[in-house]
C-alpha cells in the first residue's frame, strides 16, 4: 500500500494536532484545578495525557506517515539514513502547523473559562516550557534544561529507531514502547522545565503567547527546545548506526 506525500503530511499534521491537544489541554486546564501549582498528581496527569494521546495518534496515523509527530524524531530518522532528506522540511512544517492549530483551539477554550483564568494562562504562556530568567517562573538554569532535553530526547529517539528496525521482534508493539518512553521522560522532565522533548510541543504555545506581553518570555526561551532535542536526536541516530548488525538494510 502506497501513500502520497500529501497524505503523509496530513497524517503528521493530524497526529501532532492530537498530541498537542492532549498534552497542551491537560497542562493548561489542570492548572485551574490545582491553582497553578505543579504537584505530583498534576505531573502524572499531564504525562499520562501525552502518553495516551500519542498512542492513539500512532495507531491511527502511524501506517501512513510513520507517526513521527516530532521534528527531533524526523531529523533522527533522517540522520540514521532511514528517512529521505526531501521529506524532512515538509514533515516539520506539518508538525508545527498541527501543534499551533491545536494550541490555538486550547487557548480559545481557556478564554471561555472562569474570571481570571485566561490571564493566568497568558502569564504561563499556555503552559510553555522554559528555564530560569525572562519571567518564566521556572527554577532550573538554561544549562540544566539543555542537558535534560538532550538526554531525554536521546532516549525517546533511540527507542523509536531501535524498535522500528525490520529485524526487531517487538516492532508490532513499537507504538507502546515509544509511548511508555515518552511517559517516562515527561514524568522526570515536567518538574524541571515543563518537558518539551519535542520542538513542536514547545514552539506551538510559545509562538501564540508572543501575542501578549505577559507570555512573551516563552518565545525568548524557545531556542533551547529546538537545539537540545535535535542534538539528542542526532546522538540517538549515531548510536543506532553504531549498533547495526552486519548487512542491516538502511
Amino acid at each position: 500500500m502506497t501513500w502520497t506525500s500529501s497524505q503523509k503530511y496530513l497524517a503528521e499534521f493530524l497526529g501532532t494536532f492530537g498530541l498537542l491537544a492532549s498534552v497542551g489541554g491537560a497542562a493548561v486546564f489542570s492548572g485551574l484545578i490545582s491553582a497553578g501549582l505543579l504537584d505530583s498528581s498534576r505531573t502524572i496527569l499531564i504525562a499520562a495525557a501525552l502518553g495516551f494521546g500519542v498512542l492513539g495518534m500512532a495507531y491511527a496515523f502511524g501506517d501512513i506517515s510513520g507517526g513521527h509527530f516530532n521534528p527531533a524524531i524526523t531529523i533522527g530518522f533522517w540522520a540514521s539514513g532511514r528517512f529521505p532528506a526531501r521529506e524532512v522540511v515538509p514533515y516539520i512544517v506539518a508538525q508545527v502547523l498541527g501543534g499551533i492549530t491545536a494550541m490555538g483551539i486550547i487557548a480559545g477554550i481557556a478564554y471561555g473559562g472562569p474570571t481570571g483564568f485566561f490571564s493566568s494562562v497568558q502569564a504561563g504562556a499556555l503552559a510553555s516550557q522554559g528555564y530560569t530568567g525572562n519571567g518564566s517562573g521556572y527554577l532550573y538554569s538554561a544549562t540544566a534544561v539543555f542537558l535534560l532535553e538532550v538526554l531525554f530526547t536521546f532516549f525517546l529517539v533511540a527507542v523509536a529507531l531501535f524498535v522500528t528496525r525490520a529485524e526487531n521482534t517487538s516492532k508490532n508493539i513499537a507504538a507502546i514502547a515509544i509511548t511508555m518512553t515518552l511517559f517516562m521522560t515527561n514524568l522526570v522532565a515536567i518538574p524541571v522545565d515543563g518537558a518539551s522533548i519535542n520542538p513542536a510541543r514547545s514552539f506551538a504555545p510559545a509562538i501564540l503567547s508572543a501575542f501578549w506581553p505577559s507570555g512573551q518570555w516563552a518565545i525568548k526561551e524557545d531556542w533551547i527546545f529546538w537545539v537540545a532535542p535535535i542534538v539528542g536526536g542526532l546522538i540517538a541516530a549515531f548510536v543506532e548506526r553504531a549498533l547495526r548488525p552486519r548487512g542491516h538494510p538502511t
